[in-house]
């Protein structure tokens, strides 16, 4: 009897323990930031936020004083450029066709603004801190603000629709590109690749190598900018000198141009 039980019951627990088992994700691929070229940038930009929308780049400034938007040619002088009054300090911003979204760091609002004339249009009141601002394809934002959380929000009332969890803190400045969020992880080189459906880290690409200050006032990367068309960024950072145009490629593949 002993004998004719065993194997029901050994398949049974194999069957139980296969479908109990789930693969475990991928670890993140590891990637570096290959540089292409580079672009003087204006080494007084505190920048907090970095977005083309086509070949234009828009550039949020912060420092309260001194925050300001602008936008022109990556690498040329600003079009236009608008102040943000004392003591507003200007985060994060995100480019959605004919109006545009700009974060303030513990101001507790965001401001909507035309993208061709940065004209105030309104100021809508959020919750916590603002920190990076990006948008997907369908328009929804992704929002930052210091912490492991990116939250998503809608793009006419600037109201909370949801938010995920990412396995890192510090997210600060963020590019969205299709559904993949860029982010890097303040006071570091790191920037993230995330999934923005489920938070999953995907890639950690060091940018670390970019950074050679020339003068003690340089600051941290903070600028992450797809460049439309392309497989290429352009990053850069607080009161850096330079703008780099860089592709992310995984460390055993780099060129070496």
């Amino acid at each position: 009897m002993r004998t004719r039980n065993v194997l029901p019951l050994l398949a049974i627990a194999m069957l139980g323990g296969c479908a109990g088992t789930q693969a475990a994700p991928a670890p993140p691929e590891q990637l570096t930031a290959e540089v292409l070229g580079t672009l003087p940038h204006d080494p007084t930009a505190f920048t907090e936020g970095l977005e083309f929308s086509g070949s234009t780049l828009y550039e949020s400034r912060g420092l309260a004083g001194r925050s300001a938007l602008t936008y022109g040619p990556a690498g040329g002088q600003p079009v236009a450029q608008a102040a943000l009054p004392s003591p507003l300090f200007a985060e994060g911003i995100t480019v959605l066709g004919p109006t545009l979204w700009q974060l303030t760091w513990q101001d507790g609002v965001a401001i909507e603004r035309d993208s061709k004339t940065l004209a105030e249009l309104r100021r809508v009141s959020y919750e916590g801190e603002g920190w990076g601002l990006c948008h997907q394809p369908n328009g929804r934002l992704v929002m930052s603000n210091g912490s492991a959380e990116l939250t998503f929000r809608d793009p006419q009332t600037f109201a909370v629709t949801g938010s995920v969890e990412v396995g890192q803190d510090q997210l600060n400045e963020l590019d969205c590109v299709g559904d993949t969020v860029y982010a890097n992880v303040w006071r570091t080189g790191t920037i993230l690749r995330i999934d923005a459906a489920t938070g999953r880290i995907t890639g950690r690409i060091d940018a670390s190598r970019l950074r050679t200050p020339v003068n003690p006032d340089e600051d941290v990367l903070n600028g992450i900018a797809a460049i439309p068309g392309t497989d290429e960024f352009l990053l850069t950072g607080k009161l850096w000198p330079t703008a780099f145009r860089v592709k992310f490629l995984p460390e055993n593949q780099q060129t070496g141009t």
